[in-house]
């Protein structure tokens, strides 16, 4: 339960920095003016598409690819998020009235990560809203679209875990933000290397979050995708977890 005051807290905090307003302000205009750039070129290559046997739809050419733009693009934004969660805490020497408190580091955990994934799932919804908002001229597959909002959904959870534990090992925010851009952006990029040999590009294939997700975007829900990002989740809270009671055991 401290776990949801935490949360709640958390999100508060968000909204009452301009720091969210203009990230959610930023992102959805991005984002509109790459969806509407997409619709103009699916309207443009539609009379090709009309003999075409099995021609992909609107959902293909347009939902796709604008969850797609919307996962690189987070992958930006979401280490400002994530920065502050307890760096900030550290560098202003309130971690010890955190360790005072009748609260468990787990507990502390859980509510700062359900606090940003709040935040996160928020700017989902309003993305989701803009190819729900075809259904008004044109059909839609909704289950592939079902499949982009969960896979968006647990890609910035892997990215909020990951931000979050190194936000509690870095001293600075600014140190957070560049070190947790880095590490995403790795495991962004880290199967591109065509040299590797076959059993080392079989495990880098694996550890990337972009084959995991370009397979959610096509509507290919499999539970090797989903227990990869449940353990890329629990991995970095459990070890957030055991970074804050390091530190709780050395005040």
């Amino acid at each position: 339960m401290m776990a949801l005051t935490i949360a709640g807290r958390e999100l508060k905090t968000l909204f009452l920095s301009p720091l969210a307003w203009s990230i959610l302000g930023v992102i959805q205009i991005i984002l509109a003016y790459m969806f509407l750039a997409q619709i103009d070129w699916f309207l443009m290559m539609q009379p090709r598409m009309a003999g075409m046997d099995d021609a992909p739809g609107v959902t293909d050419l347009v939902v796709a690819p604008l969850f797609g733009n919307a996962g690189v693009i987070l992958l930006l934004v979401t280490p400002l998020l994530t920065m502050r969660l307890i760096s900030e805490e550290r560098r202003n020497r309130t971690l010890s009235l955190l360790f005072s408190a009748p609260v468990s580091m787990t507990e502390i955990i859980v509510g700062k990560y359900l606090g940003v994934l709040g935040f996160l799932l928020i700017m989902v919804l309003m993305i989701a809203l803009m190819p729900l908002s075809l259904l008004a001229a044109t059909a839609i597959d909704l289950g592939k679209l079902a499949a982009c909002v969960l896979g968006l959904t647990l890609l910035l959870g892997g990215f909020a875990s990951l931000g979050l534990y190194i936000s509690a090992l870095a001293g600075q925010p600014t140190v957070a933000a560049v070190s947790t851009f880095g590490v995403l952006l790795l495991l962004w990029i880290i199967d591109w290397s065509g040299n590797a040999a076959q059993s080392a590009s079989g495990v880098l294939e694996y550890l990337s979050l972009l084959r995991h997700y370009e397979k959610l975007l096509k509507g290919l829900i499999s539970t090797t995708d989903l227990i990869y990002f449940v353990l890329l989740i629990v991995t970095f809270l459990v070890l957030s977890v055991h970074r804050l009671d390091n530190d709780r055991l050395q005040k």
